[in-house]
């Protein structure tokens, strides 16, 4: 890795901080303003990604746990160190006190360390094997972009993170790390490195449970497409799927009933895993009494087909005829 810097003296603050360095020309206040868009973008994405990577593993996210980084960054202070007119070149990150404002400013801290070390690894060799290595570590897609977000435009950038004064360092780290730096010139290996993570990352199969938001289709009795609110089974807040008429036909029903769905399918990686592939055993949830009264509600005006869809959990048949689109 090569050599770095000593973070920077605002450190030791009540909370931990990142602190964010860039090199810039100097500019009229038009260009200053325009800076400082790109740095407070950068860094907020570069926090996101060390939630990304505290939460869970894998070298891109997605939509993956986006709500859960989305409340935790709503606890982040962004402050910028310098005047507007220079603009764009320091700010500073205060992460929340306690467990898991620590645990974003440790999993990025590593990070950025290891996604250092795969940079420089695939300039000495045009291997991408250091990234591969980094994403154990907490690269991801998400980090390499925000990475270059962050650089375009400048001389350099380097990014620092300073324990809290109260806790001190987490185990085995030193009390004071060093910056660590980047360059207009990483910009192409963190480029690819970032495609590369997209590419590599599997997609999931799941089983999941999520309320009928949307239904659309073009023909009354064909296939259509729906989009859910995940209630479990999946770390996405929504997916699509495309259905074929018949489960179509049953996503109404619940929709109607105001029944949850269950959905078996693959979490599609290209995309950020909001698509769902290969939907199958599409079935409604029976949730207690309650639910069961408005499915038999549902039932009662004419909505037909549950029979066998519903069967194992008590409902009885009804002559089946076209349902509402």
């Amino acid at each position: 890795m090569p050599d770095t810097e000593v973070g920077d003296a605002e450190g030791a603050p009540e909370s931990d901080a990142v602190h964010w360095r860039r090199l810039i020309p100097d500019g009229n206040s038009a260009a200053a303003h325009r800076a400082r868009q790109k740095l407070a973008g950068a860094a907020r994405d570069m926090v996101r990604a060390g939630a990304l990577a505290a939460y869970a593993g894998g070298g891109f996210h997605g939509a993956r746990n986006e709500e859960r980084v989305a409340a935790l960054l709503e606890s982040v202070t962004f402050v910028e160190t310098t005047d507007q007119a220079r603009g764009g070149r320091r700010l500073t990150a205060l992460a929340p006190a306690g467990p898991p404002g620590r645990r974003v400013a440790a999993a990025l801290h590593r990070a950025l360390r290891a996604t250092r070390e795969a940079v420089t690894h695939y300039q000495r060799t045009a291997s991408m094997d250091g990234f591969g290595s980094a994403a154990e570590h907490g690269a991801s897609q998400e980090l390499t972009e925000a990475l270059c977000q962050l650089l375009r435009g400048t001389e350099g950038a380097r990014v620092s993170v300073a324990w809290s004064r109260a806790a001190g360092p987490p185990e085995g780290t030193v009390t004071r790390p060093p910056a660590v730096p980047f360059g207009p010139a990483d910009v192409v290996a963190l480029g690819r490195a970032g495609r590369w993570y997209v590419d590599r990352e599997p997609s999931v199969a799941v089983r999941l449970v999520g309320s009928v938001v949307r239904l659309r289709r073009a023909e009354p009795d064909g296939a259509g497409a729906v989009r859910m609110r995940v209630l479990a089974g999946a770390e996405v807040s929504q997916v699509r799927a495309r259905l074929p008429a018949t489960d179509y036909r049953t996503a109404v029903h619940a929709h109607l009933a105001g029944l949850p769905l269950s959905v078996a399918g693959t979490l599609e990686s290209r995309g950020g895993f909001r698509r769902l592939t290969g939907a199958r055993e599409v079935r409604p949830v029976l949730a207690g009494d309650e639910a069961r009264e408005r499915l038999v509600t549902t039932l009662r005006e004419g909505l037909a087909d549950f029979e066998g869809l519903v069967g194992a959990s008590g409902a009885s048949g009804a002559a089946a005829r076209r349902p509402p689109r």
